[in-house]
Order: C-alpha cells, then structure tokens, then sequence
C-alpha cells in the first residue's frame, strides 16, 4: 500500500472511481434531508461528511491506495443491501429476505473483521515505521475510526433484524423504521375519514355512501 509513497502513481481507473464516489456521497448528503427521516438520521450525516472528507483528503495527500482499498470494503456489501431493497420494492419477499442474510454475513466480514483488522492496521500501525506522524496521519486515522464505530451501530440492526427471520421466519423490516410516526400517520388517517364520514354520511371504499333512492309518487 505504501511502497513509493509519497510519489503513487495514479490509474484512468482510481481517478475514475474516486470522482464517482466522491459526487456519489455528495448526492447521498444533499438528498437525506428530503428522505424518509429514521433513526440513524444523525448516524447518516456523519457517515456520509466523514466519507466526503476521507475520499477528499485522502486525493490531496496522495493516500490514493489506501482510499481505493477502503471504498472497495464499503461497496462490497452495498450493492447486495440495494438488490435487497429492488426485490422488497418489487413484492418479492423471499429473494429479499435471503439476499439479506447474504449482505449480512459480508458486511460483517468486510466492515468489522478486515476493516479494523487490515486496512486501519495498514494505516494506523505500518507508517510509523516508514515517515514521522503528522497531523493528516492523525486526521485520516481519526476519520476512519468515526466510520469503524459507526459499522459497529449499523452491524448491530443488521444481526437483529437477520436473528429475526432466522429464528421466527419473519420478513426481514427495516431496525431504523420509527414506530411511532407509521402509528401517528395511520391515527391522523382514521381521524380524517372519521370527520368525513360526520360530514357527509357513511363512507364505502373511500367514498361518501349518498341515498338515491327516492320516494315514488303514485
């Protein structure tokens, strides 16, 4: 990773995929306001700020491998946890319950065994032998342990919700869906239709129920 640092030589391939993650989380940051607020809304934030810093910082100072390495571990289950979300939206309840279990078992493996293990390891420990610390050593590695404690949060609603369906056989739903606000929508619905049907008689279907039959004159 770090051989012939600092002069690294860079790829058509690496500046390629940097400049498309890198619009990637910009996208993800501007588009979570207008989203479906859940519970890791603030986890999300400060996942996808750290991700910006880390991919930019990382081009400034040349961390070009170490960049590639780490956005490789991330992507490696993401692409399963969208598949999964495309087979749900589509009604195909089994193919998205089992591509589950399969991103879980890589996010696992990816983010809380070679992640810490290998890559933070590679550049943590392994630089100190090479140059002096300085403050974008301290500034990188600081970074990437934001995302290491963040991994640990999401592993946890990940092995929550995959124990759920293996042991019960339930569908797989969403840890960071909030209760209380699909409560509260379902409460202000029954409210409404209550308050049509006090104005303009029973309702049927969604609809206000009218009499049409009237009475005949002989």
């Amino acid at each position: 990773m770090w051989q012939g640092f600092p002069v690294l030589t860079l790829l058509p391939s690496q500046y390629w995929y940097y400049m498309i993650e890198l619009g990637f989380y910009s996208s993800l940051l501007f588009s979570v306001a207008s989203d479906v607020k859940r519970k890791d809304f603030k986890e999300q934030i400060v996942h996808h700020v750290a991700t910006i810093l880390l991919i930019s910082f990382s081009w400034c100072v040349n961390y070009i491998r170490a960049g590639t390495l780490i956005m490789l571990v991330h992507d490696s289950s993401d692409y399963l946890l969208e598949s999964a979300k495309m087979f749900n939206y589509a009604g195909w309840r089994n193919a998205c319950n089992y591509i589950f279990i399969v991103f879980a078992a890589i996010f696992i493996v990816t983010r809380l065994v070679i992640f810490p293990f290998r890559i933070i390891y590679c550049t943590w420990v392994y630089p100190l032998t090479v140059y002096q610390p300085f403050f974008g050593y301290y500034f990188f590695n600081g970074l990437l342990m934001v995302l290491q404690c963040l991994h640990i949060f999401w592993a946890v609603l990940i092995i929550r919700m995959a124990v759920r369906f293996l042991t019960n056989n339930e569908k797989v739903d969403d840890e960071r869906s909030d209760k209380d606000e699909t409560d509260e929508s379902e409460e202000e619905e029954e409210e409404e239709i209550k308050k049509h049907m006090k104005k303009n008689g029973p309702v049927h279907n969604g609809c206000a129920v009218y009499n049409n039959n009237h009475n005949k004159t002989e």
